[in-house]
C-alpha cells in the first residue's frame, strides 16, 4: 500500500512554492504535479489505493489532483500541524493496520526510472515480510553535502544489504571520500515495511510519539475518506524524523541500493540539473524572451521575462514576486526568506 507524505512546505522553491501551495502541488518537471507523479509511480493492479498524509489546509487540492489521475486515496489523513515524518508515518500505519507492506514516499521527489524503482521494491519484499524495515539507498553521482548517507553493509538477500550506519549530512571532504569508496548511498527518504513492524519499532524506541498519535486518532473526526486527527493530541507528539526516531535505532534495518534517476528537486539548481534545456542550456517555462543568454533557469507564471546577454542566472517570477540569483546559490533562498521575515 503506498503511503504518500505531502506535508512539506518546499520553501527553497520560493516564490512559486508557498505555504498555501507548496512544491508537491506544482507542475515543475512535467505536465503533472509532483504529487500526481508520485501517486502514478505506485498505481495499478500491484498497488492498493494510497494513504495520503497532508496538511489540512491542502485537503481540497490534494483530493482534486489525485482524482484527476484516477488515484483517489483510500484515506486522506489531514495533519493539524506538522510534526515531522515519524508521527506522520505512524498516522498512516495505524490507519492501514496489519501486515500489508507500506511503501512510504515523499510527494515531491522525482524518480525517472520507474522500472528500477519497482525492481528494488520487489527485491525488498521478502525481507519486509519477515519484519525488516527497508530503506532505498540512492546510488550517488556526486559528493552532495545536502543529503544524509547510508553505509551499505553485508548483503543479506539478492540486492538487499544490512544498513551498517546512517551518516549525517557530511562536509565536502567526507562526502568525496564516501562516494569514492563506493559503499555509501544517499538517504532518499523512501521506505518499505509492514505497518505492525514500524509501530513495534516506534513503541520500542519512541513510545511517546506513538502514544500521542494513537490519542489523536482515537479522537479523530471522519468525513468520507478524510481523517482529521485531534489537534491537541497530535500537537502533543514530539516532532522527529523516522530516521532519528526509528531507523537509526532499530535492529533489523536494510537498504536496497538503486540507481533510478532520483532527485529531491530541493532547489532551483536541482530543477535546472534534471530538466532538458535548449541549445544554450536554458530551462524555460512561461512567457520568456531571451537573446544571447546561456545556462539559465527562467520560469514565470504570468509576467513576461526578457533577458539579454546573461548567463548562469536563476530568474523566477510568480505573482508580484521576482527572484534573481546566480546559479549555484539557490540553497540561499532559505536565508533570503529569513531576511524577508525580519
Amino acid at each position: 500500500m503506498p503511503v504518500i507524505l505531502s506535508g512539506g512546505s518546499g520553501t527553497r522553491l520560493w516564490p512559486m512554492s508557498r505555504p498555501e501551495k507548496p512544491k508537491q502541488l506544482l507542475a515543475l518537471t512535467a505536465d503533472e504535479t509532483m504529487l500526481q507523479l508520485t501517486a502514478a509511480r505506485a498505481h495499478g493492479d500491484a498497488f492498493a489505493a494510497p494513504v495520503v498524509v497532508a496538511n489540512a489546509a491542502h485537503a481540497d487540492e490534494v483530493e482534486a489532483q489525485l482524482a484527476g489521475i484516477g488515484a483517489a486515496p483510500s484515506a486522506l489523513i489531514l495533519e493539524p500541524a506538522g510534526r515531522n515524518t515519524a508521527p506522520a508515518i505512524a498516522l498512516a500505519a495505524l490507519v492501514a493496520k496489519g501486515k500489508s507492506p507500506l511503501l512510504v514516499m515523499p510527494s515531491d521527489h522525482v524518480i525517472a526510472d520507474r522500472e528500477a524503482f519497482h525492481a528494488a521494491i520487489h527485491a525488498a519484499l521478502p525481507l519486509v515480510e519477515q519484519g525488516w524495515l527497508v530503506t532505498f539507498g540512492i546510488t550517488p553521482d556526486a559528493p552532495e553535502t545536502g543529503y544524509g548517507y547510508i553505509k551499505v553493509g553485508e548483503e543479506i538477500a539478492a540486492g538487499v544489504h544490512r544498513v551498517a550506519r546512517f551518516v549525517e549530512k557530511p562536509k565536502r571532504d567526507v562526502a568525496e571520500a564516501m562516494v569514492a569508496a563506493g559503499d555509501h548511498a544517499w538517504n532518499g527518504g523512501i521506505f518499505l515495511f509492514c505497518a505492525e513492524a514500524y509501530l513495534a519499532a516506534l513503541e520500542a524506541h519512541r513510545p511517546d510519539i506513538l502514544a500521542a498519535v494513537k490519542r489523536s486518532l482515537e479522537a479523530a473526526r471522519h468525513d468520507g475518506a478524510r481523517i482529521y486527527p485531534d489537534a491537541g493530541a497530535f500537537a502533543a507528539s514530539p516532532s522527529d524524523s523516522i530516521d532519528y526516531a526509528v531507523m537509526e535505532k532499530a535492529e533489523r534495518v536494510a537498504v536496497v541500493p538503486v540507481a533510478m534517476g532520483w532527485s529531491d528537486v530541493g532547489s532551483w539548481d536541482a530543477l535546472h540539473a534534471i530538466s532538458a534545456g535548449d541549445a544554450g542550456g536554458n530551462v524555460v517555462a512561461g512567457e520568456v524572451i531571451m537573446l544571447d543568454t546561456r545556462n539559465c533557469l527562467v520560469r514565470s507564471d504570468g509576467a513576461k521575462v526578457a533577458m539579454v546577454g546573461v548567463e548562469d542566472l536563476i530568474v523566477v517570477a510568480s505573482g508580484n514576486d521576482i527572484l534573481i540569483l546566480p546559479r549555484g546559490r539557490s540553497q540561499d533562498v532559505k536565508l533570503l526568506l529569513e531576511a524577508m521575515k525580519g
